[in-house]
C-alpha cells in the first residue's frame, strides 16, 4: 500500500492555484526528494498530506485512508515554520509532546537528541539557534514513530556539520524502521546523497516523478555544433545555445549523431533543466 497518493488534487486560494491537477503515488520505504522553485506548491502539498489544509479538488490518501482534516497516526509532519512551545525547555517540550500523542517513544527522542551536537535538554526552546531548533523539531517528529515522515525544508537552517548529522538520523530511521520520507529542499547536492526517488513540482503540477536512477537514465545531455541540432532525436526538455555550440537536455534520446557528445545528467543538472524550461514557458506566455 502506498504511504501517500494524490488523485487530481488542487488547492486554490481566491483566484490563484497553489496546486493544480496533482496526481502521484509515493512508494513505500523510499526517501523522496520534493523539489521545485519557490512558490511551486511544495509546502501546500505537504500541508494537505498532513491534513492541515483541505484540497479544493481531488483526494489525498495516506496508507489508503482519505486525508480529512487530521493527521494520520502513522504520519509525522515537520513544517517550515518550527512552531514549538518556546517558553519550555527541551526536556519539558519532550514531555508535552508525549502527553499529546497516543503513540510516543521517549527513548527514540532521547536517542535522536543524543546524536546531535550542542542540544541542551535544560535550555529553553526560545534560546536555541535556528539550527538547534530544527534538530529538536526533527527529534520530536520522530518521537511519533512515523511510517511516513513529511519534512518541509528540514536542512535550510543547518550548517554543514548539522546537515550531515540530520541526514544520518533520517537515513537511520529509514534503515531501521522502513520509514518513508518525503523531504523538500533546495539543497540538491544533499538530497542526492540520501534520496532515491524524485518528485519535481512546478506551477502546482507534477513535472517529473520516479526513482532517481531510472529518471536519470532516461535523460541525456548532448553537446554539439549549433548547426547540427536537426540530427538529434529525442524529447527536448531544455537547450542553451551559443553561436557555435548547443547543449541539449533530452528525454529518451536516440544515439548521439557524429560530432555530438552524450552524457547522463546528475540530479542538479536534470532539475535545473526542467526548471529553466518551465521559466521559459512562463516568459513566453507573458510576452504573448
Amino acid at each position: 500500500m502506498n504511504p501517500l497518493t494524490a488523485t487530481a488534487v488542487g488547492k486554490r486560494y481566491r483566484t490563484r492555484w497553489a496546486v493544480r491537477d496533482c496526481s502521484l503515488a509515493i512508494p513505500e520505504g523510499k526517501v523522496v526528494a520534493l523539489v521545485g522553485p519557490n512558490g511551486a506548491g511544495k509546502s501546500t502539498l505537504l500541508r494537505m498530506a498532513a491534513g492541515l489544509v483541505r484540497p479544493t479538488t481531488g483526494e489525498l490518501r495516506t496508507f489508503g485512508t482519505p486525508v480529512n482534516g487530521r493527521i494520520h497516526p502513522d504520519v509525522s509532519f515537520l513544517p517550515q515554520n518550527r512552531a514549538l512551545y518556546r517558553e519550555l525547555t527541551v526536556r519539558e517540550l519532550a514531555r508535552a509532546c508525549a502527553a499529546m500523542n497516543d503513540r510516543w517513544s521517549a527513548g527514540r527522542v532521547r536517542e535522536v537528541l543524543g546524536l546531535l551536537a550542542g542540544v541542551d535538554y535544560d535550555a529553553k526552546v526560545a534560546t536555541l539557534s535556528a539550527g538547534a531548533l530544527s534538530q529538536v523539531a526533527i527529534a520530536m517528529a520522530l518521537g511519533r514513530l512515523p511510517r511516513l515522515l513529511l519534512l518541509d525544508e528540514p536542512l535550510s537552517d543547518l550548517d554543514p556539520v548539522a546537515r550531515d548529522e540530520t541526514l544520518r538520523i533520517i537515513m537511520t530511521e529509514v534503515a531501521d524502521r522502513g520509514t518513508t520520507v518525503v523531504m523538500s529542499s533546495h539543497l540538491l547536492s544533499d538530497l542526492r546523497e540520501v534520496c532515491d526517488h524524485i518528485l519535481l513540482i512546478d506551477e502546482g503540477r507534477v513535472q517529473l516523478t520516479g526513482d532517481i536512477e531510472d529518471v536519470l537514465a532516461q535523460h541525456r545531455i548532448l553537446i554539439g555544433p549549433a548547426a547540427g541540432e536537426s540530427a538529434v532525436g529525442g524529447t527536448l526538455i531544455n537547450a542553451t545555445r551559443t553561436e557555435r555550440q548547443s547543449t541539449l537536455l533530452l528525454r529518451e534520446a536516440t544515439p548521439a549523431p557524429e560530432g555530438w557528445a552524450a552524457i547522463e545528467p546528475d540530479l542538479e543538472s536534470l532539475v535545473m533543466g526542467y526548471l529553466r524550461a518551465s521559466r521559459e514557458r512562463r516568459s513566453s506566455v507573458q510576452r504573448a
